[in-house]
């Protein structure tokens, strides 16, 4: 059972505000963090050293779900700057993936066959500090409406693509007018046959889906798959299942995927809950994602054997379909690399 905060409590009794409003209103202030959420100011060096490397953006809605004065809360870990990101191990690197040798086209990467990936957005609603995209460079993969045009040719002459995958930063932090215009380009394509959609917004902003989103969502003829990012069960409260509800009538398939990363939901325990509070949101378990080795996360590491023993132990207490895939994404392989 998942206790709201007060955070939570203050955030339900004020007016609601649209997701726009919540998003340009999320804290971007190490030290506003630290001090909202009662962390002691042997914190705010670090916080402000992690800022400098990787800004600090949190909103509202998931704020209000860290509980207060808890350094070890499994969803502030997940946000708060630490010094640790100054860190420089070997082979933690600025593109792990090495996304930058599969972009034919501005916006787009291809490294897997059949699917397409589209930064739909440069933008997210939380900056998470072990996003393997942190050093990405979106002011060279932010395409106008006219510049789109070059990745939607390539997507037409390549008849054996059939996914069309929106990514980002967020593509649900793109205004619902452009999202519907580009989805409406993709559906004219005829071999394109499903849309997936890979966000974290319906859980950092539930309020983002909304009628504007559902309308173009409900509407078009491709196959539809919302892939959510939850990392821990406490992320997941009653405004989430709502918006997940709502995907969920618009016909979208929901499926999760997480990222094992220490200190957050490196326990079996954990884990378990997570899987079986995703399952009565609507949601199934998908992939749970070693660490991807880019600087300045290198402090989440969990190694590949405790990965492997963690899993193993998992199975015993889950039923297979609430089981993830233990994967690691490598790069140059045609597919995730299952552990």
């Amino acid at each position: 059972m998942i206790v709201a905060s007060d955070n939570h409590e203050r955030f339900n009794e004020a007016s609601s505000p649209t997701w726009q409003q919540q998003l340009s209103s999320a804290i971007r202030d190490p030290h506003a963090l630290c001090k909202r959420l009662g962390l002691k100011s042997e914190w705010l060096s670090g916080a402000h050293t992690g800022h400098t490397l990787f800004e600090t953006c949190v909103p509202e809605a998931y704020l209000s779900r860290i509980t207060y004065g808890d350094t070890s809360d499994p969803l502030l870990r997940q946000v708060l700057p630490v010094s640790d990101e100054a860190l420089t191990p070997s082979g933690y690197v600025l593109d792990p993936l090495e996304e930058a040798d599969h972009r034919p086209a501005k916006g787009l990467i291809h490294k897997y066959a059949g699917r397409v990936l589209l930064i739909a957005s440069p933008n997210c609603a939380i900056n998470c500090r072990y996003c393997f995209r942190r050093h990405f460079p979106y002011s060279d993969n932010s395409p106008s409406r006219a510049q789109w045009q070059d990745a939607l040719d390539y997507l037409r002459s390549n008849p054996t693509i059939h996914e069309a995958i929106l990514s980002g930063g967020d593509p649900l932090a793109a205004n619902d007018r452009q999202l519907a215009w580009l989805v409406g380009e993709l559906e004219k394509i005829p071999h394109l046959k499903r849309l997936r959609i890979h966000t974290r917004l319906p859980v950092v902003i539930p309020d983002r889906i909304d009628n504007a989103l559902l309308a173009w969502l409900g509407n078009t003829r491709l196959q539809k798959v919302v892939v959510l990012h939850i990392n821990h069960a406490n992320e997941i409260d009653q405004a989430v299942v709502e918006a997940c509800t709502r995907l969920k009538e618009a016909g979208a398939t929901l499926l999760n995927q997480s990222v094992l990363l220490r200190g957050v939901n490196d326990e079996v325990s954990t884990l378990t809950t997570l899987s079986e509070r995703l399952f009565e949101a609507g949601i199934l378990p998908y992939y749970l994602h070693v660490l991807d080795p880019v600087q300045g996360a290198a402090h989440f590491d969990v190694p590949d054997d405790e990965a492997r023993v963690l899993i193993t132990q998992l199975r015993e207490h889950l039923p297979g379909f609430l089981m993830p895939r233990l994967v690691r994404e490598v790069p140059g392989e045609a597919s995730k690399t299952p552990l």
